[in-house]
């Protein structure tokens, strides 16, 4: 969403970024032309009242809104403002997996209700192809209302931050393969399945393995890494702001997850020139690797293949995509496509 509002100004569009609460590590990447409007609330479901102000106060042309919350949000204040706000939402993961279970009712709640209020959108965006057939499946929209427009990911800023000093000192050290994984610390990413894969690498290679990331995960994985004797071979150093040079440097790049949406390291990491490994995962991987012959694909929770995946990849990576292949995911391509979804001119 900041490389889209990025994207939107350098074109002439008037863009506010509207954020039920404006705090984060992100914030400082808008440029200047952005305007920031804070809705002070306590959480988004509870940003619906300001955000019915904002839009009555300031009659913007379009809503564009990401993540499920904030999109049942969208709709809802849309439909309450006067005159009627055009409203296009963006899903950015798939429901079945990334929605949790009924023991959190209103949780499993949210593709019922987009089911039921979609309607109200003017347009619906899906990240990649699997997340346009899992959100009309699973929320019973029709798949001709879906339209897939991938995220913008390749900007010029991203591959000005991959040549700059890498966060971590292993990644000058050019002697020794390094394996990166980046995402949160969370059981979606399935860094586990990364780290006892690595160990099995260790035994043929002389590599390291470094994962980017915070969460709730960390003593976990910190426990996991002892239980091996690998605290000289894998390092979590934490949230680092420019993963970018990091990925530029690393040998492999590898993706462990247990699903996504459109994950957006792969398309980076393709970018920089890093070759990379990844589950099968709903959705997005295979999408983005065209099938595995962009990146080598292995079942997801098989420790052993994304081991072997990892060993070949280390000796033998495959070629790096061309610019052409990559185009789809450039900023300018992408937001070509949101302009017209939402009728936005310069």
């Amino acid at each position: 969403m900041v490389n889209l509002a990025a994207g939107f100004s350098q074109r002439g569009v008037q863009t506010d970024f509207v954020l039920a609460n404006a705090t984060g590590p992100y914030l400082g990447l808008l440029p200047p032309a952005v305007r920031v409007v804070d809705l002070k609330a306590s959480s988004v479901l509870r940003s619906l009242a300001p955000l019915v102000a904002y839009l009555r106060r300031e009659r913007p042309k379009t809503l564009l809104s990401a993540l499920d919350h904030a999109s049942l949000a969208a709709m809802t204040a849309s439909r309450m403002s006067f005159p009627k706000t055009r409203t296009v939402i963006s899903v950015q993961s798939t429901f079945e997996k990334g929605i949790r279970p009924l023991s959190d009712i209103r949780t499993s709640a949210v593709p019922w209700l987009l089911g039921r209020l979609h309607r109200w959108a003017d347009a619906i965006v899906a990240v990649s192809a699997g997340v346009a057939e899992d959100i009309a499946t699973t929320a019973g929209i029709p798949r001709g209302r879906v339209d897939v427009i991938y995220n913008p990911v390749i900007t010029p800023g991203l591959l000005r931050a991959a040549s700059e000093r890498p966060a971590h000192p292993w990644f000058e050290d050019d002697r020794r393969g390094i394996v990166l994984g980046v995402g949160r610390l969370a059981p979606q990413k399935n860094f586990p399945l990364l780290i006892e894969a690595f160990a099995r690498v260790t035994r043929e290679h002389d590599a390291r393995l470094v994962i980017l990331g915070e969460g709730p995960e960390r003593s976990n994985l910190e426990a996991l890494v002892r239980r091996h004797g690998l605290e000289d071979r894998v390092a979590l150093p934490g949230f680092v702001t420019n993963p970018f040079a990091c990925m530029a440097r690393a040998s492999v790049f590898t993706l462990s997850s247990d699903f996504e949406g459109l994950p957006t390291v792969l398309i980076e990491s393709l970018a920089v020139g890093t070759p990379v490994v990844a589950t099968d995962c709903p959705s997005g991987p295979r999408e983005i690797l065209r099938g595995g012959t962009l990146g080598r694909l292995v079942p997801v929770a098989d420790v052993e293949a994304l081991a072997q995946a990892i060993q070949c990849t280390l000796v033998s990576p495959l070629p790096a995509p061309s610019a052409e292949t990559l185009h789809p995911y450039t900023l300018d391509s992408v937001v070509d496509q949101f302009q017209k979804a939402c009728c936005l001119d310069a």
